[in-house]
């Protein structure tokens, strides 16, 4: 009887400790978790219990870091009633009768459940220090349920991404809906078993990015990731026909985690303990290049280029109009049939074989078929095969080949380093071309051999001649290149504006050295710098190689040089040297806003009283723009990039690359070459040419949307749940009675809802389809400040579901589509 006794003391003591929060880290069939307790790991890695995202009430069981007090989006690792919150904190976690594990609410309803088939009498679950929550039979200690093969959006060590080859099973990361909605998302990750294994994440069950083929020993189209995110990762194949993907780590990096976010990235977070904050390590996609088939069929995509994406070799887009645009989607067709599709008509061909094009360092196309071959069997099995569009061979992988469209492939850059694709991936793809495509080239050569010849002997009776041209060249080439500024800034007078010379700026920029590159743009490259008297500096520097870039470059010069504003970014000098043209700006040590807003992990730093003051500061600096300065001056160009931010992050507006000045009473204007950013024009600038004050207040409408949700105009996709816009998004909200849904969780306080609420609306107003219905930038500064109390109900906006309207009447223009982010357009012609 003592011996009972102690027994039954010791498993009341247990159950008391349990409910007190004690560090127990089992559940026994006598046993249970009532909100808010909760048990903790052996080691202490990792506790259980009920929690509520940030920015909401509801209560969910879940797993997370035990060592991070407060939970939060990042700390999470698993939730078990994900789909079904708890209203109150009634919430209980126990086993049930037939042995699952069950989440109860007050009424005893069961909201979630282990659901084990087959009854399961004397169970437990244990929380390990790895993470997993462990079902497992008492008399026995078989597992027979765990929360590492029921994963929600967190990939820790040793857990299994998997995919069964016979049944089909899959234990893949779905996202979160929303940083403060664990249910789930629209998002899913895991390895795609078709051929050549690859890791996948796919958004509403199609495909958003890829990581390449798997050699043996990494991702092969993973560059994004920092080479530490595959160290100790692996794909196996075991008996069962399973193919599943882990990793341990090797170097220990503490709490380190991969997770899928609500976004639909791949991240690898670990947390820094002197910070105490959360640390990006890796991040994918990390550019509109990632994101799958951004460029069609037979498209490459280099995120360093401008525009990104270009037809290959022996290629031309499929659609001409769409792919000027900026939409990309169409593709490329080929621009000469292979021999094999003219071998039935020998007045082409002549029987000439095709050849291949190599294309070195890229990630290869999606679809590859692999065989177990050599590289010289790999080259001639797709030469004799008519269907064999390009081939690859990686000593790893083997064979692979393609025979239908070549989609996602995507250039990365070399860095003239060859032990770089060792490190972080890329292989090299040789594209089946038309011998003519070959021809050409070999017709140069000859021609250029020929004229060697001729000119060789041709030297003695001409060199005298050829000199005279040269000197009566040369000297009207300089002649040009003095009268050049004066022509194309209409009258400037350079010497109003301060000078550097090319070796100061030189100097100041360690030659212009990569590491002290800012950004990168379609007219040139921005260098961070330090004069020799220890001002910092930041220098846009023309690219030799654009000749739209000439224009910009006096055109800017032109504009900032009239314009003194405390929202304006200042320019500090020029120089016109040689063949060299630069601008010299005032250094913004916070780089441009969108560096910040759209960061998962830097747009906590802005919360809503800093955003709203760089609201109030740009619309003062277009103001200033619009109405107060001496020109009127439209800038075409608003963005989230083109805002700079100071130490003190107060917004300065850059970039007048492409502003236009307006003269007297003259309201509006038009052109033939649009240039701008998609997502950000106005409907009757992109399709008709028509710009004007209303053209920059739209595009501060869609900034403004970004500034409070955190999210990029264009990161939207047009199907049954959201439209193609942030401006769709933000507009379905609106008529759903939900639009505080669209502000970023992460800035939510419940003091400035209706500050909130009213940028918004303002926001919307903005952007509507009609250039008349849009508030003045005078009238948007007294709404924002509520000298204006009563707003106007906004209308429908552009780019939704309508057509596209003028400035003046709606027109049948048809609707722009597109899902890439941040497209930049160079050149438009409208219809």
């Amino acid at each position: 009887m003592g011996f009972l006794s102690k027994r039954s003391l010791l498993s009341v003591f247990c159950c008391f400790c349990l409910n007190l929060g004690v560090a127990l880290d089992t559940i026994r069939s006598s046993q249970s978790i009532k909100d808010p307790d909760f048990i903790i790991s052996r080691g202490s890695s990792f506790r259980m219990g009920f929690f509520s995202p940030i920015n909401s009430t509801n209560r969910y069981l879940g797993i997370w870091y035990n060592k991070i007090s407060v939970v939060t989006y990042f700390s999470v690792v698993w939730v078990a009633n994900r789909d079904r919150p708890l209203k109150d904190s009634s919430g209980v976690l126990t086993i049930y009768e037939d042995g699952n594990l069950v989440v109860l609410n007050g009424q005893a309803e069961i909201l979630w459940s282990s659901n084990v088939s087959n009854s399961v009498p004397n169970s437990s679950a244990t929380l390990l220090d790895s993470g997993n929550l462990v079902l497992r039979v008492d008399t026995t200690e078989a597992t027979v349920w765990e929360s590492f093969q029921h994963p929600c959006d967190t990939f820790l060590p040793k857990m299994k991404l998997s995919a069964n080859l016979r049944t089909n099973q899959k234990v893949q990361l779905t996202s979160w809906k929303s940083p403060s909605d664990p249910s789930t998302g629209r998002f899913s990750a895991g390895v795609n078993l078709q051929n050549i294994p690859q890791g996948f994440v796919w958004k509403d069950g199609h495909p958003y990015w890829r990581t390449g083929p798997w050699n043996g020993q990494f991702y092969t189209g993973a560059q994004s990731w920092v080479s530490g995110y595959q160290s100790g990762y692996t794909l196996v194949y075991d008996k069962e026909e399973t193919v599943y993907a882990t990793f341990a780590y090797v170097n220990v990096l503490g709490l380190s985690k991969h997770f899928l976010n609500s976004q639909g990235n791949k991240m690898h977070i670990h947390w820094n303990d002197e910070k105490e904050d959360w640390e990006v390590v890796g991040f994918a996609p990390a550019n509109e290049c990632d994101v799958y088939g951004t460029c069609g069929a037979f498209g490459s995509c280099y995120a360093l280029s401008s525009p990104i994406c270009s037809c290959l070799k022996g290629f031309e887009p499929k659609i001409v109009e769409e792919w000027n645009r900026g939409n990309w989607m169409s593709g490329c067709v080929r621009r000469t049939p292979l021999q094999c599709k003219r071998v039935n008509n020998r007045s082409e061909g002549g029987g000439k074989a095709d050849g291949f094009l190599k294309l070195e360092m890229v990630k290869v196309p999606d679809f590859a078929e692999w065989s177990y071959r050599t590289k010289d069997d790999c080259r001639k099995q797709c030469l004799e095969n008519c269907s064999c569009v390009a081939y690859a061979y990686d000593t790893g992988i083997g064979c692979m080949s393609w025979s239908g469209n070549l989609i996602d492939l995507e250039k990365f850059s070399t860095g003239g380093i060859e032990l770089q694709k060792s490190l972080t991936g890329g292989l090299d793809i040789y594209i089946r071309l038309s011998y003519l495509e070959f021809e050409n080239k070999r017709n140069l050569k000859v021609i250029i051999t020929i004229a060697v010849i001729i000119g060789a002997m041709a030297i003695p009776s001409t060199a005298y001649f050829l000199w005279r041209w040269m000197t009566k060249k040369r000297v009207r080439k300089n002649k040009s290149k003095e009268s050049l500024p004066s022509n194309n800034l209409n009258n400037v007078k350079l010497h109003e504006l301060p000078t550097f010379s090319l070796e100061e700026l030189a100097t100041a920029t360690n030659n212009f050295h990569v590491a002290n590159m800012l950004g990168r743009g379609g007219f040139g490259t921005v260098y961070k710098g330090k004069l020799h008297d220890g001002q910092e500096i930041a220098v846009k520097r023309l690219s030799r190689s654009s000749g739209q870039g000439l224009e910009e470059f006096m055109n800017e010069v032109f504009v900032i040089s009239k314009l003194q504003h405390r929202n304006l970014v200042r320019l500090l000098g020029c120089c016109i040297e040689g063949e060299e043209n630069m601008l010299v700006y005032e250094y913004m040590s916070n780089k441009s806003l969108d560096t910040i807003v759209f960061d998962p992990l830097n747009q906590k730093h802005l919360n809503w009283t800093k955003r709203f003051n760089i609201i109030e500061g740009i619309s003062r600096g277009l103001l200033y723009l619009h109405r107060d300065s001496r020109l009127k001056i439209i800038h075409r160009d608003l963005k989230a990039s083109n805002i700079l931010l100071d130490e003190e992050l107060n917004p300065k507006i850059s970039d007048f690359g492409i502003a236009r000045i307006f003269g007297g009473s003259e309201n509006q204007a038009n052109t033939k070459r649009v240039i701008g950013t998609f997502g950000y024009m106005s409907p009757e600038y992109a399709m008709q040419g028509f710009f004007s004050e209303k053209s920059d207040v739209f595009s501060f409408g869609v900034l403004l949307l970004e500034i409070i949700s955190g999210r990029k105009t264009t990161c939207f996709y047009d199907d049954q749940q959201y439209y193609l816009s942030l401006v769709g998004f933000a507009w379905k909200l609106w008529n759903d009675d939900n639009i505080m849904a669209l502000v970023d969780p992460t800035i939510w306080d419940p003091c400035f809802q209706m500050e909130m609420w009213r940028c918004i609306h303002v926001g919307l107003l903005c952007v509507q389809e009609l250039a008349r219905d849009r508030p003045t930038v005078s009238t948007i500064i007294s709404m924002l400040n509520s000298e204006i109390l009563d707003l106007p109900t906004p209308k429908q906006p552009a780019f939704t579901e309508r057509q596209i309207a003028s400035n003046e009447e709606p027109a049948q223009l048809g609707q722009i589509k597109s899902s890439s982010c941040n497209i930049t357009i160079t050149t438009v012609y409208a219809r």
